[in-house]
């Protein structure tokens, strides 16, 4: 069966994605932080954003090009970074690298993804953005800064929205722990889904490979953790000074915030509430962005991750101001559904719902959507 017929939608990849991780490895991807309201706030506040669909206006042929940054990339969209993203299915990492460098997209990996930048450096061609969570040692910050430009990524995402670490509390529950460990209860839930263990095995267990060199010897290095450190604005500075390139600030919400980091010379906002996984009580995504677009004016650009599960919240968002919408989970729910193949799928929905309501809307363009907000 053609496979857009049997996975037409995210969701349908999800669903699968869910039947074939085991339990710890869905809950860790899918949950949020405490009462997961945040999460919700996110949804809703895409859901109610509605767009005007027109009439009589001719045939219309939609262009996704996309320019960011002293960039053209061939879509409005691309591939957020994920801490542990190999968890999810093994070599995740390596294959959104390479459906990145196939489709031209931007693809963000993370520090604390269980690839390091030169494990994914031979697959994502000229479309590497790091996201530094930076280790409490300046001089392991400044390495993987050295080590990120030598394998090729251009554009630095300095995570600003993390001064501690949220309780998570449903991931918990499931059994994980950090360092992971092998207990009687992880691996009844691996029994239960042979692919993924199969999968697993041949890859070895993922671990958190950027940052094993700095904590050998330690019970951290086991999975490469160590301590975390709570930026401030002598960090961002030293940081920005150290970057030859396009530096993002990701986790923004305040557009006084967003204004004193385009003072500080980040070259691009970032508005996300971190999948809902870090503070219950923040706005959606969604409901944070068109003040932080109005606050900082055209010319900055602006990034939006945040509930996207479709081509449409793709121009939902563009419409509420987003110039780049980036999906963590979404690529994931492919990975974790069809591996390399599911990669590639969501990008293919993506692009061809995107399509789709440009038509209805009569536009070319995705920033045309702007002038489209119902109500406006």
């Amino acid at each position: 069966m053609n496979i857009d017929f049997r996975y037409p939608t995210l969701s349908d990849l999800r669903a699968r994605a869910r039947r074939r991780l085991p339990h710890f490895a869905w809950e860790y991807l899918d949950s949020g932080t405490g009462a997961e309201t945040a999460v919700r706030r996110s949804r809703a506040a895409l859901d109610a954003v509605m767009l005007k669909p027109r009439t009589l206006r001719g045939a219309v042929v939609p262009d996704l090009t996309t320019p960011l940054m002293g960039r053209s990339y061939d879509a409005p969209f691309g591939v957020s970074p994920v801490g542990m993203t190999g968890l999810f299915w093994p070599g995740s990492e390596q294959m959104l690298a390479r459906m990145a460098a196939r489709r031209n997209l931007p693809f963000g990996l993370s520090t604390v993804a269980a690839a390091a930048p030169e494990d994914v450096a031979p697959h994502m061609g000229d479309q590497g953005w790091f996201q530094l969570y930076p280790p409490e040692d300046m001089e392991q910050n400044y390495d993987l800064l050295r080590r990120a430009k030598a394998a090729g990524f251009h554009t630095l995402i300095l995570t600003v929205d993390v001064p501690g670490n949220s309780r998570r509390e449903r991931s918990r529950r499931s059994g994980l722990q950090t360092p992971p460990r092998l207990t009687p209860r992880i691996a009844a839930q691996c029994a239960l889904r042979p692919a993924w263990s199969l999968a697993t095995l041949r890859g070895g267990m993922p671990r958190v490979r950027a940052l094993e060199r700095y904590n050998e010897g330690t019970r951290a290095g086991q999975i490469g953790l160590g301590r975390h450190r709570a930026p401030d604005p002598d960090f961002l500075a030293r940081i920005r000074d150290a970057w030859d390139g396009p530096m993002v600030a990701k986790g923004v919400l305040l557009p006084d915030e967003a204004l004193m980091l385009r003072d500080k010379g980040i070259d691009a906002i970032w508005v996300s509430n971190h999948g809902g996984r870090q503070f219950d009580a923040a706005p959606g995504s969604a409901t944070a962005l068109p003040a932080i677009r109005a606050a900082l004016g055209p010319d900055v650009p602006v990034i939006y991750d945040g509930a996207v599960a479709s081509g449409l919240d793709v121009l939902r968002a563009i419409a509420l101001g987003a110039d780049m919408v980036m999906l963590g989970r979404g690529w994931l729910w492919g990975t974790g559904a069809l591996g390399e193949r599911g990669a590639d799928h969501v990008a293919h929905i993506l692009a061809e719902d995107m399509k789709s309501a440009m038509v209805q809307m009569a536009i070319t363009r995705p920033e045309e959507v702007r002038e489209l907000l119902w109500g406006e």
